[in-house]
């Protein structure tokens, strides 16, 4: 049997109590050691859904890439970043809330109803909200909202790498792979890496984790 794939049943449940306009919303970059978090929003068209919509980690960057540039041109779509500074402000969990709400806020359109992807609603997104656990899963407007997040924050990062040559975050996107940490070790840190992350503070400090 094959793994079901995101449908319109969220966004229909909504319609079917008097909502005009659902909106999908979701984020990328919770997990890496530098750059921002975005987050995008996606309110889908009536007709001419692209095909293929899935959960961004489930596909390719081809198929991201793709895709993304298919709902850009049929959607109404905003992105949104919370910064590396902000994060280190409010930490990496309001913070992400924040792009969220920044990408809502940023829509052509105000939506009537906002399908969160995850387990909480922003405190501060100011609309009727359903959180949905594994959302980029199940809502095609959530999913929609995974790829383009997704895709928009990886060009940062390979933008990024330009200006930081030498931890590969043209390949892992800021993520902790081995090369990421080997070059944080031997480089040191820039600006752009979240430096109140406590893996951060293992690779540079790794006396003070020693149990000797």
């Amino acid at each position: 049997m094959k793994p079901a794939r995101p449908n319109l049943a969220h966004e229909r449940a909504c319609m079917a109590e008097g909502a005009l306009l659902v909106c999908g919303v979701d984020e990328v970059g919770r997990g890496p050691l530098a750059g921002p978090v975005t987050a995008a929003a996606v309110i889908l068209p009536a007709r001419g859904i692209p095909r293929g919509l899935d959960d961004s980690k489930k596909l390719s960057a081809a198929e991201r890439e793709r895709l993304a540039a298919r709902i850009m041109a049929c959607a109404d779509w905003a992105v949104a970043h919370a910064s590396v500074a902000e994060i280190a402000q409010l930490n990496i969990y309001h913070a992400s809330h924040l792009a969220m709400c920044r990408a809502v806020a940023a829509l052509k359109s105000r939506p009537c109803v906002v399908l969160v992807d995850g387990n909480r609603i922003p405190a501060q997104l100011g609309l009727p909200a359903r959180a949905i656990v594994g959302g980029d899963a199940q809502s095609l407007s959530i999913a929609a909202a995974s790829i383009v997040a997704k895709v928009v924050r990886d060009r940062i990062m390979v933008d990024l790498a330009q200006q930081h040559p030498g931890y590969g975050w043209d390949r892992n996107m800021g993520y902790p792979t081995r090369t990421h940490r080997r070059a944080l070790a031997e480089l040191g840190p820039t600006p752009l890496h979240r430096m109140g992350f406590a893996a951060i503070h293992k690779i540079l400090c790794p006396a003070e984790n020693s149990t000797d």
